[in-house]
């Protein structure tokens, strides 16, 4: 009982620090109207340049254009889901340099629930109104099948790809405990990954698909779980079941980086060292 009223009462610290932030982002209407606004636009442009490649090619790695916008939809709407949840973490690094993260540590607060609520930023649900947006169409256009496990797909698709996401923006962050100025090499694998995920790998080949598609997990992003909810084969030769493997790869990616997390937070010795 004494452990539940503590995590309650934790719960209860991290509503409150999350909802001072919300109003201080919100207290200027029209400013926080305009950002809102600018953040929506930015899945746009990215859709708008994946469907301008089909201009010039009736099909992308053997697919055709909405089943790659559902793709793009996947891992547009994981990454916006993780980016609202986790991305401001990647701004540890200025918390290292400037020695504020000490100041984290001293309290009796997870590190890493703390520097999620302290900087929470709600202008990106723009970005994730219109991924969602997207899917939806993408999905509505793509002459799929439905079953009851193509329809969870639908669901566990976008949530696992943001704990993958998730998973790697809090393992790269990790890095700024050893390297300050590891900001471009965290967004390669966050941002990198982003844009990675919104085409088929079939698109890519050789060692740069074996890594980053298969040995870091991308591919299980948006690639994977569309396969499966579109019913298609895996034009690469793997078997049926990897396109329904997205929540495990996840899950042992969240894995990894807890652990690294960990890792980190345990050997931090402050600015001064």
């Amino acid at each position: 009982m004494a452990d539940l009223s503590e995590a309650t009462r934790r719960l209860g610290i991290y509503r409150r620090l999350l909802g001072a932030q919300v109003r201080s982002h919100s207290s200027y209407r029209a400013s926080f109207g305009l950002d809102l606004t600018a953040n929506a636009l930015m899945p746009l442009l990215d859709v708008a340049a994946v469907l301008a490649m089909f201009r010039v090619t009736k099909t992308l790695g053997g697919f055709n254009a909405f089943e790659v916008v559902v793709m793009f939809g996947f891992s547009a709407t994981a990454f916006t889901l993780a980016d609202l949840a986790v991305g401001n973490i990647e701004r540890i690094r200025f918390y290292v340099r400037q020695g504020t993260l000490d100041a984290v540590l001293i309290r009796p607060l997870s590190v890493l629930g703390q520097l999620l609520t302290l900087d929470f930023t709600i202008r990106r649900v723009g970005r994730l109104v219109v991924a969602l947006a997207v899917l939806g169409f993408a999905v509505s256009r793509a002459n799929i099948v439905w079953t009851p496990g193509r329809m969870i797909m639908l669901i566990a698709g976008p949530l696992s790809g943001a704990v993958f996401f998730s998973a790697i923006f809090v393992g790269t962050a990790t890095v700024a405990f050893w390297w300050i100025d590891s900001g471009e090499f965290a967004n390669g694998f966050t941002y990198g990954g982003k844009d990675f995920t919104s085409y088929p790998i079939t698109v890519y080949s050789g060692l740069f698909r074996r890594v980053f598609a298969y040995s870091l997990g991308f591919a299980f992003v948006g690639y994977y779980p569309s396969l499966a909810l579109l019913g298609r084969a895996d034009p690469l030769g793997l078997p049926a079941w990897v396109s329904w493997s997205s929540p495990l790869v996840a899950l042992a990616t969240a894995v990894v980086a807890s652990v690294v997390w960990r890792f980190g937070v345990r050997h931090y010795r402050s600015t001064g060292s």
